[in-house]
């Protein structure tokens, strides 16, 4: 059901930049890094503002209660039906954007250091007094749903609740799976010792956990990062050190697992959905056989893509295969790289200058205006995202930034995001929300931008290829790995739906989708099968991982369009940007001549990667 968002997780699945207690001995010097100044939404945890509002936020909650609930099919079939209707939808916008601006604020508090104590409690108290408070706001949405569909488009025809027209007919997809009002209120309640404790305690022990290289203590991104060393020595001392500590957890990670599948099931089974990603796709807002569509196109195209790649990566290292630790390693004989914060910031900015000066303005304002937070912190939330707050508000990105081209790349993604999420902003707190298969599209794109940027200046041989290829690999984890999370995803939450699983159970699921994904050319050694334990999504947005192939296929199949007619095109983009959750993605990509709804459409995006590849292999043979 449409709810009050109290926190968004990392948007990032596959970019391994995050905190470290310990950071490795040889960090470079990156520059000053940029925190983020979170007193645009409150002046300090214990200000008195904050808790004005949070008073506020409980008392205009009952209040709007005892004014509308059990009226407003009353208020539908009077004489002004438009307008009263309008006056209530305002005043329930107007309360959603002080739950989020108090839950924002709260979350990226947390978010900042999930082992204190002091902002766990805070966040907690937040969450639970917003979850108790915006009780009373549940009857809105249901009532809404029971008014007579002819009564309620006759109120919406000419009058001022037309401007809520896509937010109402977006909320009546989700009639069929309402509950009567006491069973909602009861899971509304209820998700704060349910699914939230879980998700709290999955952080909480992920954030907790230290991984022995060589005697050094690391949290888990610094270890993952290690991976991506140059050394492969090195690289197989954080796998095996990844690995030993997640199967010391395993138990742990399995019961959160098992818990968690099991709460969806009850839900979805009481709302009556029949697969086990409906409820997803429902949120999303795209067709079950869009979504079956795109990962057949996936699974397909597995020889051409991910085979294809790893075999001649392999015959680069000299190897008939590669170990699974080698899978992301940077190519042999070509220098790290390292980008310090300014070089980062003018690469990214210049790049989305060169196709649109406003979409540069925008994302200026969050190095200028404090919006970022980039330090490597003890405690600090891992990966990277951008959080929208509020539109009363502005977004702020969290990020790890450790000087790697990869994390150059997580920058120009999450400023997409946050470039997104103003364009959206003015359409309200109802409306700007974007489905998850569309949020990714800005933030793609963005890295697409930057990354052809990079590869134009780039004429050295030997560094032109190491950038192709990590573009393929970037493409390859979007695509190819993220489609087989969900494969893994839908294993998992079938077989629980039969009795719990045990930890050894998942690994199994595990090892059979990434085996059949990233092909023969890669060996998945001994350790591997815990891989699945570390990964958040799994845990806090079920099913959200095929977000990331929509939008990085979507993305492809833009920046062709881009190529052959770039006359016009930004605005077309940032017109797109700007509708927010207001329009189908199939309205969306109409200016574009594009149809998500098509088979054929995959194949554009997915060519494009074949492409990269194709033109690695010319490179051996010159």
């Amino acid at each position: 059901m449409h709810q009050t968002r109290l926190f968004p997780y990392p948007s990032r699945l596959f970019a391994h930049s995050a905190a470290a207690e310990v950071q490795p001995l040889s960090a470079p010097d990156l520059g000053a890094l940029p925190e983020w100044n979170l007193a645009d939404l409150y002046p300090a945890m214990d200000s008195d503002l904050y808790s004005a509002d949070l008073a506020r936020a409980e008392a205009e909650c009952k209040a709007f209660a005892a004014e509308y609930r059990g009226k407003l099919e009353e208020i539908a079939r009077s004489t002004d039906a438009g307008t009263a209707l309008a006056v209530a939808v305002r005043r329930y916008e107007a309360i959603e954007d002080l739950l989020g601006r108090i839950m924002s604020y709260a979350g990226l508090i947390y978010s900042g250091n999930t082992t204190d104590p002091v902002r766990a409690k805070f966040y907690g108290d937040a969450q639970d007094k917003i979850t108790t408070a915006s009780t009373d706001l549940l009857f809105f949405q249901l009532e809404l749903n029971r008014i007579d569909s002819a009564v309620l488009d006759k109120a919406m025809d000419g009058t001022p609740l037309s401007h809520w027209r896509p937010w109402l007919e977006d909320i009546r997809k989700e009639k069929p799976y309402q509950l009567e009002d006491r069973l909602e209120q009861l899971f509304h309640e209820k998700s704060v010792t349910g699914h939230g404790a879980w998700n709290r305690l999955f952080d909480e022990t992920i954030a907790s956990l230290r991984f022995n290289v060589d005697g050094q203590e690391l949290t888990i991104e610094p270890t993952l990062t290690l991976m991506q060393d140059p050394n492969e020595e090195i690289r197989h001392k954080a796998s095996d050190a990844i690995a030993a500590t997640l199967k010391a957890n395993l138990r742990t990670f399995g019961l959160i697992t098992n818990v968690l599948a099991k709460d969806k099931e009850i839900s979805d089974r009481w709302r009556g959905f029949e697969d086990v990603a409906d409820s997803r796709h429902l949120s999303n807002r795209v067709e079950r056989e869009v979504v079956d569509a795109m990962v057949k196109a996936v699974e397909d195209a597995h020889p051409r893509l991910s085979h294809r790649y790893y075999a001649l990566k392999a015959k680069w290292f000299g190897k008939d295969k590669l170990n699974h630790w080698d899978r992301n390693a940077p190519l042999p004989s070509v220098p790290a790289e390292i980008y310090p914060w300014d070089e980062a910031r003018t690469t990214v900015l210049d790049a989305y200058g060169d196709f649109s000066p406003r979409m540069a303005g925008i994302a200026k304002r969050f190095f200028d205006d404090k919006w970022i937070d980039a330090p490597v912190r003890p405690g600090k939330a891992p990966g990277a995202f951008a959080h929208p707050t509020v539109p009363s508000a502005h977004p702020y990105v969290l990020l790890n930034y450790q000087g790697k081209p990869r994390d150059v790349m997580t920058l120009a993604h999450e400023l997409g995001h946050g470039v997104h999420q103003v364009l959206a902003a003015p359409n309200g707190a109802l409306m700007a929300p974007t489905p998850l298969t569309l949020a990714e599209t800005a933030s793609v794109f963005g890295e697409m931008l930057t990354f052809r940027a990079l590869l134009n200046k780039t004429t050295d041989k030997a560094r032109r290829r190491a950038m192709l290829a990590a573009k393929v690999e970037d493409m390859l984890n979007t695509v190819v790995r993220q489609i087989a999370f969900y494969s893994f995803e839908r294993k998992l939450h079938t077989r629980r739906g039969e009795g719990e699983l045990t930890p050894e159970d998942i690994s199994d699921i595990w090892m059979s989708v990434q085996g059949d994904s990233l092909g023969p050319a890669i060996r998945l050694g001994p350790g591997y099968e815990t891989f699945w334990a570390y990964i958040p999504h799994f845990i806090h947005s079920p099913f959200y991982v095929y977000a990331y192939a929509f939008g990085d296929c979507l993305v492809n199949s833009l920046y062709g369009v881009y190529q052959k007619a770039s006359d016009g095109f930004a605005e077309r983009y940032l017109d797109m940007l700007s509708a927010g959750g207001t329009k189908h993605h199939s309205e969306l990509l109409a200016p574009f001549g594009l149809d998500a709804r098509d088979p054929a459409f995959w194949q554009i995006g997915l060519g494009m990667i074949e492409g990269l590849i194709a033109e690695l292999e010319a490179m051996e043979e010159k």
